[in-house]
């Protein structure tokens, strides 16, 4: 099998960065994007400036105010961010279809066998990053791998407007010395159980085999093999489906018990109602589930197959989510999983 060639593309600091280059007053002072700390908002994005004061994304902006009090909070503008999101991915098509995006501000490309440069993967990403500072003034950054695991590692390398390429003869020692936090699906609980077992770096993982980190991590362990040793053999999905529709909201005051946090559902329900309707008919409904955010922003999410998604179904799964933490809540979402059939009637037709 040919070498892959998969470039990872993130915005720095996408929501800020339009806001300050449609805005240039706001330019090299602390700025984020987000709600306001009055209303319980949270930050969606910030410049570099306002990291300095250790503000960062999915952080109250009252907290971000205590650690910044210079900090400037400016609402979103979904609709710009859009434009400039479907104006970036104009670009990416100039060098390969075979894009998976991620969000609005970050994207995968497969250029295998893009025809560009001579089929050079670090030279399109060079242009894709020259085009984007050009024609649309904010900068990206980019990754350059043999699989997609790698490629993301290395666009947060040399951040912000950076390009890191690690190239097939480098991977080894590349992965060997990274920290086994920086691997797909590692979190805390899972970065702290590894360093109770000595294992820090891949390269302290590399001494266990398959069997042992099964033992360890039933399923997960297969996973964790595979990447300590830079292997990820993931396609980049160029067809993007929606998997579910919901609705959150995040409250002025926190929900202080189980009746108030009922009262709300039956307005959340019409509003996803709402959005179902707008679905096309190649999806049908699966699965309800809701999502609940106490007032110390631990959340949980809970789903249930077979259930009906009627208010009473809700309640149900909304009382059981509820007791796991059985604290104030800050945000109630709710929500369906969604199948798609798509994929099934191109099936049938087959036959």
């Amino acid at each position: 099998m040919s070498q892959r060639k998969i470039v990872h593309i993130d915005c720095d600091c996408f929501y800020a960065a339009i806001e300050m280059r449609d805005d240039p007053s706001l330019a090299n002072r602390p700025l984020a994007v987000g709600g306001a700390a009055d209303r319980r908002g949270v930050i969606a994005t910030c410049n570099y400036e306002a990291r300095a004061y250790g503000v960062r994304s999915a952080m109250s902006s009252r907290h971000a105010l205590k650690l910044c009090p210079d900090l400037l909070i400016v609402r979103p503008r979904m609709d710009a961010y859009k434009t400039v999101s479907r104006e970036i991915h104009q670009i990416f098509r100039d060098y390969t279809e075979l894009i998976e995006p991620l969000s609005l501000d970050e994207a995968y490309l497969d250029v295998s066998d893009s025809p560009h440069f001579s089929g050079s993967a670090t030279r399109i990403a060079q242009e894709i990053r020259r085009r984007v500072a050009k024609e649309l003034r904010i900068t990206v950054s980019a990754g350059v791998a043999p699989n997609k695991f790698l490629a993301k590692i290395a666009s947060d390398w040399r951040k912000p407007d950076g390009l890191f390429v690690v190239t097939p003869e480098l991977v080894d020692d590349f992965v060997a010395a990274l920290p086994v936090s920086k691997l797909h699906g590692v979190g805390k609980v899972t970065a702290d159980k590894l360093a109770r077992l000595g294992v820090r770096t891949c390269a302290d993982l590399r001494d266990w085999n398959r069997l042992a980190l099964a033992r360890e991590f039933g399923s997960f362990g297969e996973h964790l093999y595979n990447l300590a040793r830079g292997q990820d053999d993931r396609r980049v999905q160029v067809d993007s489906r929606r998997q579910s529709v919901s609705v959150e909201h995040t409250y002025d005051q926190d929900l202080p018990d189980l009746a108030a946090c009922l009262n709300r559902l039956p307005a959340l329900l019409e509003e996803l109602n709402g959005r179902m309707a707008r679905l096309d008919a190649s999806y049908k409904p699966d699965k309800p589930f809701v999502k609940l955010k106490f007032h110390d922003f631990t959340q949980t999410t809970l789903e249930q197959a077979g259930a009906r998604r009627n208010l009473d179904s809700y309640k149900l799964l909304l009382s059981a989510a509820f007791a796991r933490g059985d604290k104030p809540v800050r945000l109630i979402g709710v929500g369906v999983r969604l199948q798609d059939l798509r994929g099934a009637h191109e099936q049938l037709a087959l036959f």
